[in-house]
Formats: structure tokens, C-alpha cells, sequence
């Protein structure tokens, strides 16, 4: 073989090669196109009303909310010893 044809040889399978990834890149972008049009698009989840936690009219923690926080805090510390 001389260099004439080995240089042929490698344009001729560079070429298919090339061929070969836009055919299938294109084929891709197609699809993908195709997909966006037949898949509805995801809405983002409702979110509900946000309400404020009531609280009472001097601003204070209800006494519920402190004893459930002072347990809990007792509860973390008796599992670290």
C-alpha cells in the first residue's frame, strides 16, 4: 500500500464517521424536539396559603410550644451522655 491510498483510505472513513455522529445528533435533536412537544410541560406544585402561627397579643411563645422545645432539648441531651 502506498501513502496515496492509506490517505484516501483514512479521509473516506473520517468522513463516514463524521456522517455517522451528525446523523445521529440531528436524529437527537429531533427527537428531543419531538418530546417537548408531546410531553406536557410539569407545573410547579400549588403551594398552599401560608398562615402565620398565631400568637398572643403581648408576643409571647405559647407555654405548649415552650414545653414541647424544653423536651425535646432534655430528650437530645439524656442521648448525648
Amino acid at each position: 500500500m502506498d501513502l496515496g491510498s492509506t490517505l484516501q483510505q483514512a479521509a473516506a472513513l473520517m468522513l463516514t464517521g463524521m456522517m455517522v455522529v451528525f446523523i445521529f445528533l440531528t436524529t437527537l435533536i429531533g427527537l428531543v424536539k419531538l418530546m417537548s412537544k408531546l410531553v406536557p410541560e410539569e407545573l410547579p406544585p400549588q403551594t398552599a396559603s401560608t398562615t402565620m402561627p398565631s400568637s398572643n397579643v403581648n408576643g409571647q411563645i405559647p407555654g405548649e410550644t415552650i414545653a414541647a422545645i424544653s423536651a425535646a432539648v432534655h430528650k437530645y441531651r439524656s442521648r448525648q451522655r
